[in-house]
């Protein structure tokens, strides 16, 4: 049963813009105020605050629309960062980063209690946060969790918060709109490849040969795949291909070339987990036909 929590008067201005200000946001109407050092508030990367309380942008700070087509949320003073991806389905998803977006962060599987208000209303509608660890997360850990929006705010324009997150010994709250997010589609914007990502696949290792660097074009994935967007389809009919890393359904758009064989992916950073593995544990990689849903 969905529940429903009306914001009345000045709490419900604080909700409406927290996802655009990010700083200075009022508590939700959920949870009563905290200490000053009990959580730090987390807000998108679109706007940073300087000690003189001059806002920076996006294009000063830097930052890029994530490896999944999401928007980056920064926790805290950027200690950690969010990526939200809202996917057809109503699905939306929150994977877990470290102080450089290109880290899997883990943190303590827990529940997330979300609240979702539609763009002009004073209405937040209850969503759960489930933990769906990722392949690596060690037990007990996790570096994402899912949610389910409500039939009735499928395609709307909608703010979200988490009241509470606890990464270690820190507790933050995230805010965001799908307005500055990106859908799963057909395009995804993409960085330049890193000196970082040039060393994991301009580089042999393990099973990942020069004749595989040569065969995927002498390129990193966010290069060569600039311009295609990641999506996700968790249920995988038996005898369809699957990601080798994620295990959802495997997109043909998303190949790589490892030990001679071509591997499907779901996306970018799958490509990377999986030839780090090729390189770093190549007893655990097996063949492509291995990955096919039963």
């Amino acid at each position: 049963m969905v529940r429903k929590l009306i914001i009345l008067g000045g709490t419900a201005v604080a909700v409406a813009t927290a996802a655009i200000v990010g700083c200075n946001q009022a508590q939700p109407p959920t949870e009563k105020a905290a200490g000053p050092n009990t959580s730090t508030l987390a807000k998108p990367s679109g706007e940073h605050r300087e000690k003189g309380g001059a806002a920076k942008s996006d294009e000063d700070h830097g930052h890029k629309p994530g490896s999944h087509g999401g928007i980056i949320v920064s926790l805290g003073k950027e200690s950690y960062h969010v990526e939200a991806v809202f996917e057809k389905g109503r699905k939306v998803r929150l994977y877990m980063l470290g102080k450089e977006e290109t880290r899997v962060q883990e943190v303590d599987a827990q529940d997330l209690a979300g609240f979702v208000t539609p763009a002009g209303s004073t209405d937040a509608v209850a969503v759960a946060f489930k933990p769906e660890p990722q392949a690596g997360d060690a037990k007990g850990k996790t570096s994402l969790f899912v949610a389910t929006l409500p039939d009735e705010l499928a395609g709307k324009k909608v703010q979200l918060t988490v009241n509470n997150i606890t990464v270690g010994t820190e507790r933050f709250r995230i805010a965001f709109s799908n307005e500055a997010a990106a859908y799963a589609g057909e395009e995804m914007p993409v960085k330049k490849g890193t000196d970082e990502e040039r060393a994991l696949f301009l580089t042999p290792g393990g099973k990942y040969t020069e004749a595989d660097i040569k065969a995927n074009g002498n390129a990193v994935p966010t290069v060569k795949y600039k311009g295609i967007r990641a999506t996700h389809d968790d249920n995988p009919k038996a005898g369809q291909k699957i990601c080798p890393i994620s295990k959802t359904l495997a997109n043909p758009k998303f190949t790589w070339v490892i030990g001679g064989k071509t591997y499907e992916f779901c996306c970018i950073p799958c490509i990377e987990e999986f030839v780090d593995k090729a390189k770093t544990k190549p007893d655990e990689i097996k063949d492509p036909a291995e990955y096919i849903k039963k």
